[in-house]
């Protein structure tokens, strides 16, 4: 269930990053990037990136490597420490819950749902697509 406040800010966070810069032409995907900010504090962040290559099949994610864009150190985080559940796979369907809501509801939807496809997941994990 998406939380409101941290939705908020998260919408605003893709508002000013997609207002803002101009995607390049050769963008075929999105991907938020997840990381671990802080294990102690349960704090993990999210960077957006824009790929040449998009591949659904590919699970491990080579085709995100090929990035044309991203949002460099413009890290949105998110602190699960008030939750139940402060694993790293409970942050990754939490922010996914957002990003489908914004892809869904946001004010720049249109600019993410214009490409190939759109994931999510941890630099070093697996990615899961969704859309």
């Amino acid at each position: 269930m998406i939380q409101l406040p941290i939705y908020e800010e998260f919408a605003h966070w893709l508002d000013d990053l997609l207002e803002n810069n101009d995607m390049p032409a050769e963008t075929k995907a999105f991907c938020f990037n997840l990381y671990e900010e802080s294990e102690e504090d349960h704090i993990y962040g999210v960077q957006l990136v824009a790929t040449c290559e998009f591949d659904p099949d590919d699970k491990d994610g080579e085709w995100a490597c090929e990035e044309v864009w991203s949002c460099e150190e413009n890290i949105f985080t998110v602190d699960t420490s008030d939750e139940d559940d402060t694993g790293c796979e409970h942050a990754q369907e939490l922010i996914k819950e957002m990003a489908e809501e914004y892809l869904g509801n946001g004010r720049y939807k249109d600019i993410l749902n214009e490409v190939k496809g759109t994931a999510i997941g941890f630099v070093d994990g697996d990615l899961e697509i969704v859309k």
